[in-house]
């Protein structure tokens, strides 16, 4: 029977499966009775699940995992919250979010899949930082990333927030941001609630599931 450790605290990622799910991948090791469960939500007992998703960059690769994990949540019936703060609301600025830029700078897993074509195994390779400082570099790996969630058929960001916003999602831009970047409710995408603090999403989020990007 696995063990929990002293002072080992387990977060609460929401009601817990029913009893009719004992035997589902992730019920098995779960020693009854342990701190494991929550007996708070009885097994069996049905309840909403829910997510909160911090976004606080602002670069292409950095605004699509919580878009991307948000729309699966969604599609597993699961509550959505995302909170945009500090250089995420350019995620959310319609005068930003349309021309969102991918850098290699400070990012040593960049590939390149294409470069597989030419020698089996470069497309693993990373490439070197200094290209980073080439110049237009930084288009070429932008255009290369859209072009790759383009085949994938991953819609850009402006239209991912409007099927987030359509879907159920609930989105906040962060006050302190908000007025940090001088910014004005007209530069909000339509899919944004509206503007909150942080205060206001740790009510919101409680309960939830958090994962910050």
């Amino acid at each position: 029977m696995a063990t929990i450790p002293e002072g080992f605290i387990i977060p609460d990622f929401g009601t817990p499966p029913p009893a009719s799910l004992a035997g589902s991948p992730g019920a098995a090791g779960r020693p009854e009775g342990s701190a494991a469960q929550d007996q708070s939500h009885p097994a069996g007992a049905p309840g909403p699940r829910k997510m909160a998703f911090i976004c606080s960059k602002g670069n292409l690769d950095m605004a699509y995992p919580a878009l991307i994990m948000g729309n699966a949540a969604l599609g597993e019936g699961i509550e959505v919250h995302v909170f945009f703060t500090f250089w995420g609301l350019d995620i959310i600025n319609k005068k930003t979010n349309g021309r969102l830029k991918f850098t290699m700078a400070g990012n040593t897993a960049m590939h390149m899949p294409d470069l597989g074509r030419l020698r089996p195994g470069l497309e693993h390779m990373s490439m070197p930082q200094t290209m980073a400082n080439i110049p237009g570099m930084t288009a070429i790996a932008t255009s290369m990333m859209k072009r790759q969630m383009a085949d994938l058929e991953i819609p850009d960001v402006p239209e991912f927030l409007d099927l987030l916003g359509a879907a159920g999602a609930q989105l906040y831009a962060c006050r302190l941001s908000f007025d940090m970047m001088k910014m004005i409710e007209a530069d909000l995408h339509p899919a944004v609630q509206g503007v909150i603090s942080a205060t206001d999403f740790i009510e919101i989020s409680q309960g939830a599931q958090i994962v910050f990007v």
